[in-house]
């Protein structure tokens, strides 16, 4: 009787996604754009410090630059970029073999949810 009145077939071509499955879909990328949206800050301070590093290394006297002076124009820099993260005065500053080596390591806690938060770890240097 299910035969003739077709409703076997009626369950065989049912597909797709249940409401709860596109609910926990929807929450995971949500979930990641947030995450995205609070870490992208921290990438872009980056890369501004890694860009100021790279300027002091790249002035044709940084090799004779005392720690004094490559601290005012890392501070200068900063400044300009609204570098809040770190100062000149936490920069590693060392005299290598080749010249100096200035190196800038620090971390950022981004907090998420509650007492879930992401640390990041950033760490530029002049070093070849």
């Amino acid at each position: 009787m299910q035969k003739e009145l077709g409703l076997k077939n009626i369950y065989v071509k049912q597909r797709g996604m249940t409401f709860i499955g596109l609910v926990l879909v929807i929450a995971a990328v949500v979930f990641l754009a947030v995450l995205g949206m609070k870490m992208t800050p921290a990438y872009i301070e980056f890369f501004s410090v890694k860009k100021i590093i790279n300027k002091i290394a790249n002035e044709p006297n940084f090799n004779e630059m005392s720690k004094k002076d490559i601290i005012e124009e890392f501070n200068h820099g900063a400044d300009i970029s609204y570098i809040t993260i770190i100062k000149g005065k936490d920069l590693i500053i060392e005299k290598g073999q080749s010249g100096n080596v200035v190196t800038a390591e620090y971390q950022v806690v981004i907090p998420i949810v509650a007492n879930a938060s992401v640390l990041l770890d950033f760490s530029a240097t002049t070093a070849k």
